[in-house]
This record gives C-alpha cells, structure tokens and sequence, in this order.
C-alpha cells in the first residue's frame, strides 16, 4: 500500500454504486479531483516511469466484483494516441501530474465501413487535480501529454478495458476504424 491507496478505493467503492453512468462518473469525478487535487494519493515510482516506445499503461486496480478498474498512464514528451473510444465503458480520467490536452470528436458512421471524425470542440488543457468524465457514445477523443517532460494520469473504466476502437485517417479524409486490444506494461 501507499499513501492515498485505500482512500481512493474506498471512495470509488462508494462511487460506482451511485446508479446509472451519469451518476457513477460524476461522483468518481468529484472524488478523484479531490484526492488529486490535494496531493493525497502518492503513487509509487513504479508508477511514474515512462516508456520510450508509447505511454505506458499499467493496472493500479480491479474491482473483486468487475465494477470497474483503475489505470495508470505515464505519458513521456509528445505521446498521445489516436481518436479512439472506451469500448462502451463509461471512463473517468485524472490528471495526478502534469498536464494532458484533450480533444473531443464526434464520430458518424458513414455506413461504408468508414466514419467521418471532426472535432467536436475546443482542445482543452487539463493540469494537475483535474478530471473529466466519458460516457459511451460520446466518448472519442484523443489524450496527449502536453508538456516537455512526463505527464501521469489515472483513469477509472467501467469495467475491465481490454480493447478498443481506434479511428485512423485515410487519404480521402474518411478514418477506418481498427480494433486495438489492450494490455499492461510491467
């Protein structure tokens, strides 16, 4: 265990029996911007690493009754990924150091086995204490690190996230989705 550890499972406990998404994601957003944001969750180093290849994503835990789970991701200089969804699972994500830009898409299905993708908003700038929530279908987006040293973030999923879908442009301007399992690293 480490500090802020058992706070942060004992309040997502509480958090995902709120009800329906809506609900579950506005409490676990609540809480993790106040455990993030008073600094009372210290993550272990193990944690904090990045990786040189891609961010780094590794499992801080899972909920015994499959709930939800809760990720780490380390994101070194200039990672970020591509339009992807949440494999229909409702998503929080917080921002424990650095700082994330964030854009929304809405994606539209074009019936031809491509999609259109167009942003859906400004880009924002989430800093250290900071979360936002995703709820399926308005869940596309594409995360990245958004400064010149490592950035840490933690996600909440509603259930265990092994896969999901990642848009990838043509050169028409049309993207094609491509099925992106998901695993650990470390």
């Amino acid at each position: 265990m480490f500090p802020g550890y058992a706070e942060l499972v004992a309040r997502l406990d509480v958090g995902v029996g709120a009800g329906a998404p809506d609900a579950i994601t506005a409490q676990v957003k609540a809480d993790l911007e106040d455990v993030l944001s008073h600094s009372a969750l210290t993550l272990p180093e193990r944690f904090r690493q990045p990786r040189l290849d891609s961010y780094a994503r590794r499992l801080l835990y899972a909920d015994p009754a499959g709930r939800y789970t809760v990720v780490v991701m380390t994101w070194g200089p200039g990672q970020a990924t591509a339009v992807h969804d949440h494999g229909g699972l409702w998503c929080v994500e917080g921002v424990v150091e650095g700082e994330m830009v964030v854009t929304q898409f809405n994606v539209t299905d074009l019936l031809d086995g491509t999609y259109d993708v167009a942003q859906s908003g400004a880009t924002l700038r989430a800093g250290t204490g900071t979360a936002g929530r995703l709820i399926p279908p308005i869940d596309f987006h594409i995360l990245g690190n958004g400064r010149d040293k490592a950035s840490v973030t933690l996600h909440v999923y509603g259930g265990s996230l092994d896969g999901c879908r990642v848009f990838l442009p043509r050169p028409d301007g049309r993207f094609e989705p491509h099925f992106r399992a998901l695993s650990y690293h470390e």
